[in-house]
């Protein structure tokens, strides 16, 4: 077998296994994360309405600074984001990423912006 493609095997059980436990509705919406080399994006997402509520990337960011730090940042954007919209509470869906580094650091610029997890 490639071994991209058994990567690709291992990183898709790693997602189905999380998305299971993890579910958002109106109220306390799932905040999705996406990690990528060049960026970050975050998502809150009702899972009920299959809608996207609120969405922030690093690019909307003013000054990144490190990777680490632009995700930190990112993390109190999308809060701020979800208090425009009173949004409170949410669970947090890591994906198919381990929880730490910029995942991590999203995570806690989150609830330092007011989230609950």
């Amino acid at each position: 077998m490639d071994k991209n493609k058994a990567k690709n095997q291992k990183q898709a059980r790693r997602h189905a296994r999380v998305r299971a436990k993890v579910s958002g509705t109106a109220t306390c919406p799932r905040l999705s994360v996406f990690r990528s080399n060049r960026g970050m994006f975050l998502q809150l997402v009702d899972d009920e309405a299959k809608t996207t509520l609120a969405s922030a990337g690093v690019k909307e960011l003013k000054q990144a600074g490190t990777k680490t730090e632009a995700s930190k940042e990112l993390g109190k954007l999308i809060a701020e984001k979800a208090k425009g919209k009173k949004i409170e509470a949410v669970v947090f869906d890591r994906g198919s990423y381990k929880y730490h580094g910029r995942v991590k650091a999203a995570a806690e610029g989150a609830r330092e912006g007011g989230l609950n997890f």
